[in-house]
């Protein structure tokens, strides 16, 4: 009996991800407004009224995938700055972690509809956000600060920290994975634009 429980749960579990993937990949191709529970529910085989289970409204559908980005990109960022590498392939592998996230096939979604749909979250929902995104630019402001201590760069301001997650979240405009560029290039050839070459 508890075998068939836990089966249940798990398979609930899944659906909701599911919806928050569909949901995700909707919005960011449609957009918050364009798109109706009828979408993401036509796209994970369910009945229209069947996401109503798992969220009450689309608005929570909306914060799911909003805090599933960011979260995603904070840990995977984290990781990398936690890596007890010198302050350049510290800066390096961040921005590669950034990067895999914000262009890579599993977290291109939640990214785009991070960056251009979280507008229409609710004041408390854009609060959440807005406390992870300080705890993110926290982490990269450090980094900067390291950078700067070992004379890599010459400028560790708020201002310069706004421009490099400005020229990164930017690259959700123009990246195409057959491109030319590989995200690695990309990430090393920004390190190479920012930081002092090696001695």
């Amino acid at each position: 009996m508890a075998t068939k429980r836990k089966s249940a749960q798990a398979e609930e579990t899944n659906r909701r991800a599911d919806i928050v993937r569909a949901a995700s990949r909707l919005f960011a191709q449609k957009g918050y407004a364009a798109t109706t529970i009828r979408d993401i529910a036509g796209a994970v085989d369910m009945r229209s009224g069947s996401p109503f289970y798992h969220f009450k409204t689309k608005q929570d559908m909306l914060r799911a995938v909003a805090l599933e980005g960011i979260g995603a990109i904070n840990a995977a960022v984290a990781r990398a700055a936690a890596s007890g590498k010198p302050p350049r392939a510290t800066f390096e592998a961040m921005l590669r972690a950034h990067l895999d996230q914000l262009l890579g096939e599993q977290g291109r979604d939640f990214a785009a509809t991070l960056l251009h749909e979280s507008r229409h979250l609710d004041a408390a929902a854009q609060a959440e956000v807005v406390a992870l995104k300080d705890s993110y630019e926290t982490m990269w402001q450090k980094a900067l600060k390291d950078l700067k201590q070992v004379g890599l760069i010459a400028d560790d301001s708020r201002v310069t920290r706004l421009f490099l997650l400005g020229a990164l979240n930017w690259t959700v405009q123009w990246y195409r994975p057959d491109g030319g560029k590989s995200v690695a290039q990309i990430a090393k050839q920004l390190s190479s634009l920012l930081l002092k070459p090696p001695t």
